[in-house]
């Protein structure tokens, strides 16, 4: 059985026939009558199945017995021309080796549709799906497209800390990290729980986000990025929460808001052109199970525009830029605002909602938005404040379908300022003090951004769930595989 193994994806695209080839791979489907079998193989290389045509006269009866959904199988046979609509190839087996067999009344998996719910229940096994194989093949092709872009512009990839002593966010919900002895933990004389007893000598945290050192890294390098966890222990179960996801920070020295909307603009065009040129199969695969999804839906529910048309869409001009005041302005005279169909009011001064965001997007202007300057109350205390005293060079980009899709600034570069504003907001100095000091020495104008990696997959797959964006969903009393 010995030959060298072709991907599934490569015979399917190859022209030359009547060769001897091998592939490996899990059995979808199999159908046929006495005298021959067809059989769907996948490797995974593709959405698309090769079908390995079986003689079964040929072969030993047990062989094409076990030969059923989800078992592996390692296939040597002739590539020839197919007969059969919708594919080029296919293979005419001479060998089949079974490496593992799957008991047909008990694989999880069945020809039937499964729901999403249930799939996140065996999440082990929902890989071997069209959609989830599909999903994660997108996911690959996204996080290489984000390395391949600032590479390309001449970013420096910064592995920022998992554990960390400070909260960039201010917001408090961390995961804490520590070896001390849960039932008896160490105590000083008041009581409290003496830190300086554990691993680190203090108390520890998993981060929720690399921006801070990311900034240390600008300081010298001008431009660097950061791709790595990031940790949030926030009771929510909404479809757009998570404990642990992915976080694409950019900090670039000697940029202002200007420079950092530009790039935050070109980096999104980018990733959505690179899934339209090198995700298409999987695409046009995702596009197909959205539009069946939507047959049991009511009207008002119906998506106005398919899949791939709403990528194409993001293409095709420039984001729509406006202060928030501006957008509070647009969202007081909107009809909803009027006839009282917000859910949550509007007035400045506001955190605008998901429901705003889109009503921004999808109905006023019809494109992709950037909001900046936003009320400093709302915003961290690391962002740059204006002359007006009441608002700071943040910005927010704000996608159809989702809302918030990347947050950023422009950093607060003068000590002074900063170190007032984190009086301000009760965050210990003792904890920053190697922040504040990059604005003694050499401190420049600065900018960055976060991109939530699975927001980003929400939007490119269409998938209406995050936990089905990533491989492992970690979710409050959910932390299974």
């Amino acid at each position: 059985m010995e030959k060298r193994r072709s991907f599934i994806k490569d015979l399917l695209q190859s022209t030359e026939v009547d060769r001897d080839v091998n592939v490996k791979g899990w059995v979808r489907t199999k159908r046929g009558n006495k005298q021959v079998a067809f059989v769907a193989v996948n490797d995974g290389s593709t959405i698309n199945n090769i079908q390995v045509v079986i003689d079964i006269a040929n072969f030993d009866e047990n062989i094409v017995k076990n030969i059923t959904t989800g078992a592996s199988v390692n296939v040597n046979g002739l590539l020839v021309k197919s007969v059969a609509q919708g594919q080029n190839v296919e293979i005419q087996a001479k060998e089949i080796e079974i490496y593992g067999t799957a008991d047909p009344e008990k694989y999880p998996l069945q020809k039937k549709r499964h729901s999403l719910e249930y799939l996140r229940e065996i999440a082990h096994l929902r890989f071997r799906t069209n959609t989830f194989g599909a999903v994660f093949r997108i996911r690959h092709a996204m996080a290489f497209a984000i390395h391949k872009y600032f590479n390309d512009k001449n970013f420096y990839y910064l592995h920022s800390p998992i554990i960390t002593g400070s909260d960039a966010e201010g917001a408090g919900e961390m995961f804490r990290v520590s070896t001390l002895d849960i039932e008896n933990p160490p105590k000083g004389e008041d009581g409290t729980i003496n830190f300086t007893e554990d691993f680190f000598g203090k108390e520890t945290n998993l981060t929720v986000s690399g921006q801070l050192e990311a900034e240390l890294g600008a300081t010298a390098l001008s431009n660097v990025y950061t791709f790595g966890p990031t940790f949030r222990a926030e009771n929510s179960n909404t479809p757009r929460h998570l404990a642990e996801f992915w976080m694409i920070e950019p900090e670039m020295a000697f940029y202002d808001i200007h420079d950092n909307m530009d790039l935050a603009e070109d980096m999104l065009k980018y990733l959505i052109k690179y899934a339209l040129d090198n995700c298409m199969d999987d695409l046009k695969f995702l596009e197909n199970r959205l539009l069946e999804e939507e047959k049991n839906k009511p009207q008002n529910e119906k998506s106005e525009m398919k899949l791939i048309e709403k990528l194409e869409f993001i293409l095709k001009g420039n984001f729509e830029r406006l202060t928030y005041t501006e957008a509070i302005k647009v969202l007081e005279n909107s009809k909803p605002a009027k006839k009282g169909k917000f859910q949550f009011p509007v007035e400045w001064g506001i955190d605008l909602q998901s429901e705003h965001e889109r009503y921004l997007v999808e109905k006023h202007y019809k494109k992709p938005v950037i909001l900046v300057d936003y009320p400093k109350n709302i915003k961290a205390f690391y962002m740059k404040q204006n002359d007006d005293g009441k608002t700071v060079r943040a910005m927010d980009i704000l996608f159809p379908g989702i809302g918030e899709i990347i947050g950023g600034s422009q950093r607060e570069e003068d000590y002074d300022k900063l170190s007032t504003r984190i009086k301000e907001m009760n965050i210990p100095e003792k904890d920053m003090w190697w922040y504040l000091e990059t604005r003694k020495f050499g401190t420049v104008p600065h900018s960055g951004y976060g991109l939530g990696f699975e927001r980003l997959m929400l939007f490119v797959t269409g998938m209406s769930n995050i936990r089905d964006v990533i491989p492992f969903p970690r979710t409050p009393k959910n932390a299974e595989f």
